[in-house]
């Protein structure tokens, strides 16, 4: 794997995780993937320190708990009348994954460009992973609590380290969004990326998203503006030091 000199790595535990499979979700329904997708940890990393100026490319997770389930019974709420219903949330249970990732400049940001410090934004990441991230860490879903700190990736026993080999078939990489496009197909849209995901030796190295060959164009989006010049982003070169 090509290292990158802004590489972060950090280590996420939570009693709970559900990292939902929308194709499980017929009546109302949840149930979890058994590891969990780069947008879930992509997402982190963003709760962790985000900025416009960057994108984050989650590089590997290694699993270091048993994957096992739990179903719990939910009541919620109607959306067109309020009333409540029942359903069975499928979650995982005692999760801990260590996770590895580095961020490049989104080029769909030219009006950013003065903001690309990377020794600043690198810093800057690292002191909110040892701070415990600016927002609340869930995994997967709001009621899933999370928490994240600083660790040495690989370093430690995790439950699948002899395991060659596990496969998990067909299962949701990401979300393209507008302002991270990467291809003319992607461009002006929201496009929903797919793979099929190889756990070897605990560790699960995931494709960077215009690697992922499975692809469906969802809907057509913007790109929401942040200003047309640096003038009007209050000067965003120093704007990462103070938020």
């Amino acid at each position: 794997m090509m290292q990158h000199p802004n590489i972060v790595e950090f280590e996420v535990t939570g009693d709970h995780a559900l990292f939902s499979d929308p194709v499980m979700r017929v009546g109302g329904e949840k149930f979890s993937y058994p590891i969990p997708t780069y947008e879930a940890l992509k997402g982190i990393l963003s709760s962790v320190y985000w900025k416009p100026t960057l994108i984050w490319v989650i590089d590997a997770v290694r699993v270091m708990e048993p994957i096992q389930t739990e179903v719990r019974g939910i009541r919620p709420i109607h959306y067109q009348d309020r009333k409540n219903d029942l359903s069975y949330y499928t979650y995982l249970r005692h999760c801990r994954y260590q996770v590895r990732a580095h961020f490049e400049w989104n080029e769909n940001r030219p009006e950013l460009a003065a903001d690309r410090n990377e020794n600043k934004h690198h810093n800057i990441a690292r002191r909110m992973i040892a701070k415990g991230g600016r927002r609340d860490i869930f995994l997967g879903a709001r009621e899933c609590q999370g928490y994240v700190e600083p660790c040495v990736f690989g370093q430690g026993e995790g439950h699948y380290d002899t395991l060659p080999e596990l496969s998990f078939g067909l299962m949701y990489h990401g979300i393209t969004y507008a302002d991270e496009a990467y291809s003319d197909e992607t461009r002006g849209c929201m496009t929903a990326r797919f793979w099929r995901p190889v756990m070897r030796y605990g560790v699960v190295e995931f494709p960077r998203p215009e690697e992922c060959t499975l692809t469906r164009t969802l809907r057509e989006m913007e790109i929401k503006p942040f200003g047309a010049s640096l003038d009007n982003f209050s000067g965003a070169a120093e704007f990462g030091e103070v938020i």
